[in-house]
């Protein structure tokens, strides 16, 4: 893989080599360092005048080899209005800059973070920056062993801000969350014959090298514990199933853990009921809501959070063999409860219903965020842009979505409601596992509330975001890594003692 850029923080100093960039607001106003350098090298001032630079937002000027410095080029970068500034516009220029960067292959680059109007940069915003910067950079090509192009070097950044003292510490927090969205990028990328129900158990035992407490439930141990939901859409594959347990405790002793639950099927076939051929690839990253917990869980234990947090993780393949569960067939799950199979493609909630009922069961959370590549309907409802939101609580919805709002990875909450159980009511079961072709991420949904009991919860749908999502400006990956930032977010801001 494209090896990461080395990003550090440091105080003011003037750069003699290397790239520089100066960041520039929308009336072309510069910092005191940019406005010196301006003064140095009136090759610079020529240009801005002559295209009419501006510092519009991600608005970008490169002068190559200035006269009167000794730099390789300056680069303007723009800001846009300061008044507008925030961190997810911060987060999103970091991104277009090494965006930049990896164009030019640069190797040695100063950033000079500086306002124009002379206030001291907020350490929180040269965070977000700087995590912009790691998150561009990533690129997976592991299994490339004939490349066209060289590989582009991994430039060396020093951020030069005012108060660099507390910058570098809030950069050292979020660099934590940067290897929790890369964990969860790489095993959304993974092939399918590489990571296997073990192999992802395996991935998340090597979390204890960051204090994670984990444990692994073999398909025995479930069987035992009466999962019959979950193992039977592990039955048609030799792959066993896996039920992964990540515990970080940052909090007090006694303090009430929050859950986070992740849908893990490696690879869909979508089993008897077999999916088209094309585009089956892609349910390689069907696992995108255990990776985002996975990540989450790196993140927090990373950066110390002080929070209890456990993370379950599902892991199963879904396979078309003689031994795989067949449409009619009656699932008993571990609530107790019994699921009528109307199609095997339908897979994701019967892994959640044994993995939701466990958590809330043994661990008694003060609430529950389950996340799930689960369903299509979710993708025609919102598109790309959006994951779905559905709760039991409205409080837990609101916290996740300004947590949403706040890190960029957006939710729109959907309904619930009694009218909708009527269409996932069995004649011969307790429910059936789905509803039919109208309000399917709802009745989806409402078929993993029947597996929370009491406890606060909240479903997000991520089918359109946690993988063949959009380019952005922070990710040209095809596993983004949706839902690490934001339920980071929504510790951060919440839930740490």
């Amino acid at each position: 893989m494209a090896p990461l850029p080395s990003i550090t923080v440091a105080k003011p100093a003037q750069a003699t080599s290397g790239v520089v960039v100066l960041l520039a607001d929308e009336s072309g106003a510069f910092g005191p360092s940019g406005a010196a350098l301006l003064e140095a090298a009136p090759g610079i001032a020529r240009a801005v005048a002559a295209t009419d630079y501006k510092g519009k937002a991600q608005g970008f000027l490169d002068v190559v080899a200035p006269t009167g410095l000794e730099v390789d080029r300056v680069v303007l970068a723009g800001v846009g209005p300061l008044a507008d500034l925030s961190a997810e516009g911060m987060l999103k220029l970091g991104g277009a800059v090494m965006g930049k960067l990896r164009e030019m292959k640069a190797r040695q680059v100063s950033v000079v973070l500086e306002r124009s109007d002379g206030a001291a940069f907020d350490p929180a915003l040269v965070a977000e920056f700087a995590l912009g910067l790691r998150l561009r950079a990533y690129d997976w090509d592991k299994h490339k062993t004939r490349k066209k192009d060289e590989p582009a070097p991994a430039p060396k950044i020093v951020l030069h801000v005012d108060d660099h003292a507390k910058a570098k510490k809030a950069w050292a927090d979020l660099a934590e969350v940067a290897a929790g969205v890369e964990l969860a990028r790489d095993l959304v990328n993974e092939a399918p014959n590489v990571l296997g129900p073990v192999e992802f158990a395996e991935e998340a035992q090597r979390l204890e090298s960051v204090g994670v407490e984990v444990e692994i439930l073999t398909d025995k141990d479930m069987r035992k514990l009466g999962m019959g939901a979950l193992l039977g859409v592990a039955q048609g594959s030799a792959r066993p199933a896996r039920l992964a347990i990540l515990r970080w405790n940052g909090g007090k002793a006694k303090e009430q853990p929050i859950a986070f639950v992740g849908k893990g099927v490696v690879f869909d076939t979508g089993g008897i009921s077999i999916k088209p051929g094309q585009g089956m690839e892609d349910m390689k990253g069907d696992m995108g809501g255990a990776a985002a917990v996975i990540g989450t869980i790196r993140a927090l234990a990373g950066r110390k959070a002080r929070v209890n947090a456990i993370g379950i993780l599902g892991l199963v393949e879904n396979m078309p063999d003689g031994n795989a569960y067949r449409p009619g067939d009656i699932l008993k799950s571990m609530s107790g409860q019994t699921i009528e199979i109307i199609n095997t493609d339908a897979e994701g909630r019967l892994v959640l219903a044994d993995a939701l009922w466990y958590c809330q069961d043994r661990f008694k959370p003060a609430f529950m965020v389950d996340l799930a590549t689960l369903t299509g309907a979710c993708m025609v409802a919102l598109g790309t842009q959006h994951a779905g939101l559905f709760s039991n609580d409205d409080g837990l919805a609101d916290k996740l979505t300004a947590a949403g709002k706040a890190s960029g990875e957006k939710l729109w909450r959907l309904p619930l409601g009694p009218e909708y159980d009527k269409q996932i009511d069995s004649r011969f079961a307790d429910m059936k596992n789905t509803g039919g072709r109208y309000g399917g991420a709802i009745t989806a949904a409402q078929f993993l509330k029947r597996f929370v009991a009491d406890t606060p919860w909240a479903h997000l749908d991520v089918a359109g975001t946690a993988m063949a999502s959009p380019d952005s400006d922070i990710n040209r990956s095809w596993g983004s890594g949706f839902g690490v930032r934001l339920l980071d977010r929504l510790v951060r801001d919440n839930f740490e003692s």
